[in-house]
């Protein structure tokens, strides 16, 4: 009787991973295409919507991650993205390599700009920064879903600064 279950239970396991690896597969094209409004949303721009760009690209109970826990939801996202230009008036994000695996989007990206105040503890300058930023999207039916993993060097940024600063 164990084995009959150990064997139902094998069956299940790989009939669940035979159904995510069917999902949608994207083409490069189809890719950026639905990631393209997000990165928008972080470009600044006068008159920019930026919170209406992340709800675009992004379906209802997307989540953002940081971290480990440190998930918000879209709504969230929408609002802080939209505050950014205030601190940071240039913010411009870049993709430097994109990586298509079914539906999971992989982007190697860049941003950079000047803080227009103190950033992250460091004066106000007037001195620029750029990072590299890698970020892990699920997408379906052209929109974000699930959660997004990112990963940006903010302390590369805050070197960057304080050496201009000397």
């Amino acid at each position: 009787m164990n084995f009959v279950r150990t064997f139902s239970s094998a069956l299940a396991l790989c009939a669940m991973a035979l159904s995510g690896a069917q999902a949608q597969s994207l083409t490069e094209a189809q890719a950026r295409a639905a990631i393209t409004p997000f990165y928008e949303s972080l470009n600044v721009a006068p008159g920019k919507d930026a919170a209406a760009l992340v709800m675009q690209a992004t379906a209802e109970g997307w989540l953002s991650c940081g971290g480990n826990d440190e998930c918000k939801p879209r709504e969230a996202v929408a609002k802080t993205i939209a505050g950014i230009g205030k601190g940071v008036p240039d913010l411009k994000w870049e993709f430097k390599e994109i990586l298509v695996a079914g539906n999971r989007v992989i982007v190697r990206g860049e941003g950079s700009g000047t803080p227009a105040a103190d950033f992250m503890g460091v004066a106000h300058g007037g001195k620029s920064f750029r990072v590299m930023a890698i970020d892990i999207h699920t997408v379906e039916n052209g929109k974000l879903v699930g959660k997004t993993y990112h990963v940006e060097d903010w302390m590369g940024a805050v070197r960057q600064l304080r050496a201009a600063a000397r």
